[in-house]
């Protein structure tokens, strides 16, 4: 049953791979669209995490009221105002939520980086030279976006988009290519071929048993 479950999936996979080719080209152009447009991208992104915010903060407040019995209710309500309160003022100043975010995301790197730096020459564990390169990279991006804050707030976001867009298509396209070089399995297995068969010097009685 996994066995035919397992052929079907593949078979759905390798059928399908045109589907997953236009995808990873479509989230290419995207990425790529985002890349050169920035500042449109970067407004945007804000927008819509600002819309998600408020989608979530008014579901999680209409949750606590529906287990308002529970004693964590009204830490459940002020988690959903709060989320509520953020998403609005991100849509409503999408420039400013841009310069806030940017500059989180600048500590995150820069400290991230550090980190890694501190436990790649602390630790000296296998892999240790790939993770402070990591770890230099991330906080020189961070470092160069902190310096050049507020006006790395409009492409900054912007470029992640993209980046994050085009390797997720990369990925796609490498997976639909992939699929398509599987080969056919056949549509059912002979049971009579997975029977072991006799030894070719096998030793014989006279009544052929």
């Amino acid at each position: 049953m996994r066995a035919h479950s397992l052929r079907a999936g593949i078979e759905e996979i390798r059928h399908h791979w045109g589907w997953f080719l236009a995808l990873g080209i479509l989230l290419i152009v995207l990425g790529v669209l985002a890349a050169i447009a920035q500042p449109l991208f970067t407004l945007a992104t804000v927008v819509f995490f600002g819309w998600l915010l408020i989608v979530s903060g008014i579901a999680q407040c209409i949750e606590a009221f529906w287990v308002r019995a529970w004693r964590g209710f009204f830490l459940h309500l002020l988690g959903g105002i709060l989320e509520l309160i953020v998403g609005v003022l991100m849509v409503g100043a999408p420039v400013r939520a841009a310069a806030v975010l940017t500059l989180l995301l600048a500590a995150y790197l820069m400290v991230g980086g550090l980190f890694r730096l501190i436990a790649a020459f602390s630790l000296n564990f296998v892999g240790s030279g790939w993770v402070a390169f990591g770890g230099f990279v991330s906080f020189l991006l961070g470092l160069m976006v902190w310096a050049e804050w507020p006006e790395s707030s409009v492409w900054f976001i912007g470029l992640c988009v993209g980046v994050d867009l085009m390797l997720h298509g990369a990925a796609w396209v490498a997976m639909a290519l992939a699929a398509r070089r599987l080969p056919q399995l056949p549509s059912r297995i002979d049971p009579s071929a997975m029977e072991p068969s006799a030894p070719p010097h096998a030793v014989r009685g006279p009544s052929g048993v």
